[in-house]
């Protein structure tokens, strides 16, 4: 079959790549894709942005593509899914009205709090000097988010009600984020220890994914401002079995049914987002509606089960029949990423080094990439590449992509040098 993944980011790679292995897929079409991509075998970029939906539509009908993965949320909300489904054609996704989970943060808290789901205290404002009056009662830490879509960047995580005030302020007044931060939500700051928890959703079947847990801020000891992901590892050493359970039994299953009870019908990758708590309670931080970056990176260097299989089952309402298996090893990736993000940067450096990579147990994941008109890979993105490697530890697994990652080298790289520490003890 022809598959069309639809992004142009590391996770993008990763499922591209993923999709490629499987021997029913003769032909992987990235929209619009990356160097990386465009080197993979049985994969073939296409000059289409993900959000330009009408081209994507035309493009998948004209060239016979059986099942399309949408790997970004902006064309997820956008009802991507929608318009490819009134073509007839299977599209791998929430519709616009379950992206809503995703693209709006005071709709996903809404929803937790009628469906009993564990998540933060939290108010909602569009006018600054109400959140400011709020902030100065709450007290710090607090969590200041822009409600919208804003590449995993609209989260502050204040440590005094100034930092926290000038977060509003960014978002309401100076629309840093755009549309996105018109309205901020306002959370207590929940303590314990974060994972990522993503699973496949057929409507009705859960099919949960290798636990990861990633790393958002940009500096090491957890320093700096929020990214969209610095690096991740799969497994999470806080999720065991008896963990993914109560995840399953408090998080996914009332979501997914308080879903059906207000009509809408989820398919798609469902990505949890949790605090464990002290108390070894998982509570809800954010719901993404697709697969996170970089945490496919590693997930996907663990999957062992055809990918195809599992999605189609998903598209078919047959998730109930298929299991996943995993690599006992550990995966960890680390990202390298542009001078300057995640704030301005420059692009069209040359990656130097990246051309004696790549192992049975190693991979670079492409993610802010492009090939120069001389075939040099440049620079083109802000997390330009997601170094990942698997080995029988985690501990392990860091080493060897580090080892790797210190081959490489472009102007202004710089890269988190403690991904992992929490799995190994390291970080409090």
């Amino acid at each position: 079959m022809n598959v069309l993944i639809i992004g142009g980011g590391g996770r993008e790679h990763a499922l591209a790549w993923k999709t490629a292995c499987s021997k029913q897929v003769s032909q992987v079409f990235v929209a619009p894709g990356n160097a990386g991509t465009q080197l993979e075998r049985k994969v073939q970029n296409v000059a289409i942005g993900a959000e330009d939906i009408d081209a994507l539509v035309d493009f998948a009908l004209e060239n016979k593509v059986e099942l399309t993965i949408v790997g970004p949320e902006a064309p997820l909300t956008m009802g991507i899914v929608d318009r490819f489904e009134e073509h007839g054609l299977t599209c791998f996704g929430p519709n616009r009205s379950a992206a809503r989970l995703e693209g709006s943060k005071d709709f996903t808290k809404q929803f937790l709090e009628r469906h009993g789901i564990a998540t933060a205290r939290y108010r909602t404002f569009d006018d600054a000097a109400d959140a400011k009056r709020y902030i100065d009662e709450a007290g710090a830490p607090i969590v200041v988010k822009a409600d919208g879509l804003a590449a995993g960047k609209g989260v502050v995580v204040a440590e005094s009600t100034e930092e926290a005030c000038r977060a509003v302020d960014d978002m309401l007044q100076h629309n840093r984020f755009g549309a996105a931060g018109h309205r901020v939500v306002i959370e207590e700051c929940l303590q314990g220890e974060e994972a990522s928890f993503i699973c496949l959703v057929d409507g009705d079947d859960i099919l949960p994914m290798a636990a990861s847990q990633d790393h958002k801020r940009a500096l090491d000891d957890d320093r700096g401002p929020n990214t969209g992901g610095m690096g991740a590892y799969s497994p999470a050493p806080i999720v065991d079995a008896e963990m993914e359970q109560t995840i399953m039994a408090r998080i996914f299953r009332p979501t997914v049914r308080g879903l059906l009870e207000e009509g809408i019908h989820y398919t798609g990758f469902l990505y949890a987002g949790l605090m464990i708590t002290p108390q070894g309670v998982p509570e809800v931080l954010e719901f993404n509606c697709r697969m996170g970056d970089p945490e496919t990176q590693p997930v996907m260097m663990r999957l062992r089960t055809d990918l195809v299989d599992l999605i189609v089952a998903a598209v078919q309402g047959k998730l109930g029949s298929v299991s996943a298996t995993w690599d006992a090893r550990a995966a960890v990736g680390v990202v390298a990423a542009a001078g300057g993000y995640p704030g301005s940067y420059s692009s069209g450096s040359v990656i130097r080094g990246i051309e004696h990579q790549g192992s049975a147990h190693s991979k670079v994941f492409h993610a802010g990439t492009s090939l120069s008109d001389t075939g040099e890979i440049i620079t083109a993105g802000g997390r330009v590449l997601c170094v990942t490697a698997l080995a029988d530890s985690i501990a392990a697994a860091r080493n060897d992509a580090y080892e790797s990652i210190g081959t490489i080298s472009f102007e202004k790289m710089h890269y988190r040098s403690d991904i992992g520490a929490r799995a190994l003890g390291e970080l409090n």
